[in-house]
Parts: C-alpha cells; sequence; structure tokens
C-alpha cells in the first residue's frame, strides 16, 4: 500500500494571482502573521489579483470566536484588507470527506490504531524520529479510534521550489507517514490546507518558514489528489524569514511582545506598524526606511525576500511610530489621540481633546510623543481635580533642593502681581529669579515644573503655565509652599 511517487515539484503554469492568509483563531493576532498577511495583499494588488481569508479553524478545543474577530480587526487596522472570505475549515468538512474518500480508495491512505504511548515506546531507540510505519501493511479498515495516516513512498526526493529559498529537497525516507485525519475523524491541517488551496485555485501560497517542514508532505498530498482526481497545478511557495527577538530567539507569545492588538491598545499607528513589518525580511530598492502601502504595493518584489531571519527590534518601531505621529496635522494628531482614549476608555474621557488648553498645547505634544498612550501623561496636570505630584520628582526637585522653598516663594509672588499671564512674561519672571540664586534657568525651574506640572519632565513649563492659568497655578504653589513650611 503505497502513494504515488512524487519526486519532483511542477512549477505552476501562468494563472491568475490569488493568494491567501490562513490564521488559526487560537490567540491574538501575531505580528509574524501581520507581516505575512502584508506581504500577501501587496503582491496581491500589485498584479491585480486576490487576497482571500481563510479562517483554520479545525482544532475545535482551542479556537474561540473572538480570536476570529481579533483577526478580521487587525487585518482591517493594518490596512491588509481581504477580498474573499472569510471561509472557515469548519464550514468545508464535506469536501474533506470526500478527498478522504478517493485518497482511500485508491490505496494512498491507511488505518491506524496506534496511540502516542505505543509509537513512542516502540520508536524511543530509533536513530530516526517519528511514526514506524507499523500499520502500513496490517490491512486495517477504517473505523472509530483509528487515524488515516498518508503512506509516503520509501524512496526518492521531494523538491519543493520556493522562491525566496531556491530548491529544497526533502528525502521521501525521512518524512513520516503523517496523519491527515484523526481517530476522531477530524480533518488534520496538513489535508484541510491542501484541499482548500486546490478549491481556492491559489496561485502563491506565501506564509512563513515554519510551515517549510510542512511543505513537502502538502506536495506528496497535493500529487495523491492529482492521481485520484482532477489535475490542479502547485501553487509557488515562498517561506518568509523567522522573526526573532534581540537574543536571536525566535519570536514567541510566552516570553516577546507578540500581539498585534497590543500595539494598538498601546497606541501604535498602523501606519507606522505597517511601514515597519514590511521591512521584517525586505526593503525597497533604493533603500528607504518609511514609505505607504502604495508604495509597499508598488515597489515590493517576492524575489527580493531575504531567507535570514528579521530582527523584530521594539525600539526601532518604537522610534518609526513616533516619526507617523510628528507627521500628523494636529487636527489628525488630535482625531488619533480622542480615538485611542475613546477605545481603551482611558480615565481623563475625551473632552480633553475638543478643549481650548488642548488646541494650544497639541503640537507640542506631538513633538515629544512615541506612542498615543504618551499623550495623557503630558496633559493631565490641566485636571485640578485630579492633579496629583510625582513622588520621586517631588524628592528630587523640592526635598533635595535647599533653595526650593525660597524659589517658589519668589515665584509665587512675582507671578501673583504679573499684568500680563503669557509665557515670554513667565519666563523672564523665573530668570530674574535664577540670576539672583545664581543658578541655571533649568535647575531653577525644576521646583516650579514639579509644584505646578507634577513632574520633572514634561512640556515646556512657561507655554504650560500659560495654559494651566493664574488662579490654578497660584492655587498649586500655596499647596506646595504650605507643605514645604
Amino acid at each position: 500500500m503505497t502513494a504515488p511517487a512524487i519526486t519532483d515539484q511542477a512549477g505552476p503554469s501562468p494563472r491568475p494571482v490569488r493568494v491567501r492568509i490562513a490564521p488559526s483563531p487560537t490567540g491574538y493576532f501575531h505580528v509574524g502573521g501581520a507581516r505575512t498577511a502584508l506581504y500577501n495583499w501587496a503582491f496581491a494588488r500589485q498584479h491585480g489579483g486576490v487576497f482571500v481569508l481563510r479562517i483554520e479553524d479545525t482544532d475545535t478545543e482551542r479556537n474561540k470566536e473572538e480570536w476570529v474577530q481579533g483577526i478580521l480587526d487587525a487585518l482591517r487596522w493594518i490596512g491588509a484588507e481581504w477580498d474573499e472570505g472569510p471561509y472557515r475549515q469548519s464550514e468545508r468538512r464535506a469536501l474533506y470527506d470526500e478527498s478522504v474518500d478517493r485518497l482511500w480508495a485508491a490505496g494512498a491512505l491507511y488505518a491506524c490504531d496506534c496511540t502516542r504511548e505505543a509509537v513512542l515506546a516502540r520508536t524511543k531507540d530509533n536513530p530516526t524520529p517519528g511514526y514506524d510505519g507499523h500499520c502500513r501493511e496490517r490491512g486495517l479498515e477504517r473505523g472509530p479510534g483509528r487515524a488515516l495516516r498518508f503512506a509516503v513512498p520509501d524512496d526518492g526526493v521531494t523538491v519543493v521550489h520556493d522562491l525566496v529559498r531556491g530548491d529544497v529537497e526533502f528525502s521521501n525516507s525521512t518524512i513520516e507517514d503523517f496523519v491527515i485525519v484523526k481517530s476522531n475523524g477530524d480533518p488534520l491541517f496538513v489535508l484541510a490546507v491542501v484541499i482548500d488551496d486546490r478549491d481556492m485555485a491559489i496561485s502563491h501560497v506565501i506564509r512563513a518558514e515554519e510551515h517549510l517542514p510542512t511543505t513537502p508532505k502538502a506536495v506528496l498530498l497535493w500529487g495523491a489528489l492529482n492521481e485520484t482526481g482532477p489535475a490542479v497545478d502547485l501553487p509557488a511557495f515562498a517561506h518568509l524569514p523567522v522573526l526573532v527577538n534581540a537574543k536571536r530567539q525566535k519570536i514567541s507569545k510566552r516570553r516577546d511582545r507578540v500581539a498585534l492588538e497590543d500595539y494598538e491598545a498601546d497606541g501604535y499607528l498602523p501606519e507606522a506598524m505597517a511601514n515597519y513589518l514590511s521591512l521584517l525580511g525586505w526593503s525597497p530598492p533604493g533603500g528607504e526606511e518609511l514609505f505607504s502601502l502604495d508604495d509597499l504595493v508598488r515597489e515590493f518584489r517576492l524575489e527580493n525576500v531575504n531567507h535570514s531571519p528579521a530582527f523584530f527590534d521594539n525600539q526601532k518601531l518604537l522610534h518609526f511610530n513616533g516619526l507617523y505621529i510628528r507627521s500628523l496635522t494636529p487636527e489628525e494628531f488630535t482625531r488619533r489621540a480622542r480615538a485611542w482614549a475613546a477605545a481603551v476608555h482611558h480615565p481623563l474621557g475625551i473632552e480633553l481633546y475638543s478643549s481650548p488648553q488642548w488646541r494650544e498645547l497639541a503640537p507640542l505634544v506631538a513633538e515629544r510623543v512615541a506612542t498615543l498612550a504618551d499623550v495623557p501623561a503630558y496633559v493631565e496636570f490641566l485636571f485640578g481635580d485630579s492633579f496629583e505630584i510625582e513622588p520621586a520628582s517631588y524628592e528630587k526637585a523640592i526635598a533635595k533642593d535647599a533653595e526650593a522653598g525660597a524659589i517658589l516663594s519668589e515665584m509665587r509672588s512675582r507671578l501673583g502681581a504679573v499684568s500680563a499671564w503669557a509665557a515670554e512674561v513667565l519666563k523672564s519672571e523665573l530668570e530674574a529669579i535664577a540670576e539672583a540664586h545664581g543658578r541655571k534657568l533649568g535647575k531653577t525651574q525644576a521646583p516650579v515644573r514639579v509644584a505646578t506640572l507634577g513632574r520633572t519632565v514634561g512640556l515646556p513649563l512657561f507655554e504650560s503655565l500659560e495654559v494651566l492659568g493664574r488662579d490654578e497655578t497660584l492655587r498649586r504653589l500655596d499647596a506646595v509652599l504650605a507643605a514645604v513650611s
């Protein structure tokens, strides 16, 4: 009982471009999956093709509907809109069953009742890991409690023509007789993905490197289906480089920040994220790093994708995001900041972003933040009822400064007497105090900043005090003076 021997992967005939991504709804949408989606999307757009979204939900025990919605929302967020779907494997069972019947009738499959424990006990000392073909010649019938395995040819080589890596050869002797239907009758991913790719006329399979070891199984299975039914050209394969962390380990949800939804919640801009992800394995021919999705569609080439591991650098992503924020108009920055605050239900609310004070400060805030999540810390000083001084800042700038009390007292006196409440006037008053104390302006303004704005780092002091207003500024100075005395 053997499957048809496949010694090579035939190149695909020219045909309309149809690509797909097939995420599993078993967790948050991974940044690696987002990179794959962008490459597929750009390739489809470049060739006037179709980008298909398919939900691989054969793992019924781990699937959750909220993860499906998370996938849809994440793809929309980065701009990788699909053209067809989402299709669900759970709704395509009849198609898989029909294909299994054909493969069984042709002798390409056999039934196996081995448990995992029995296989491990038999093969623990084998030089080659994997299933040992124990049930291949037993002639078991299909039935409950019996998995269906594909009979891999005993000899020969399966070649995967990869557009990124070139020809990759797999000796058939190293490929175990793999399961395509579990003992409970459920089809496994390796079967479902091949059937779906054939049925949906997928022309190019662009996916992560981690799928490369299973590709020869797909090639073998594809050939067997061609032998037992209508012949369909294999798609072209392109396996994208693995994403690694700073330690050059494959990024993992167990130890790394990989959920696209987390970055959205932390105030990253979708265009910055899409731009950065696109650079993880590819770059435009001119070497530029900042580009739009339109640029990606125009410049992207599969043959220029690098097969070396790509470093997912959170600091570089943060830098990119800051650059994109600073490129926004004040109106667009306001819209994004308000939308983010509403989405995460930030306690400061969204009314702030319609206030005259915000309009004055927005350009100053945009110059300093790296994410939208940074925004509230720069403007929360405006809220008198919730204003608090950061303890570490108080300790550093006031408690440990012997002259802080005197500086605050003099500033309170001068500010109470100024006729015009404007940034340049407030600055000149503090400059006079600094000169009188023989101190630099920066060191002199530190206790004033902490007393009025709550922390040592923030927006420019005098512009902030102008927006805060005379009455609230004086009230805060009085409160700190009372504590100091």
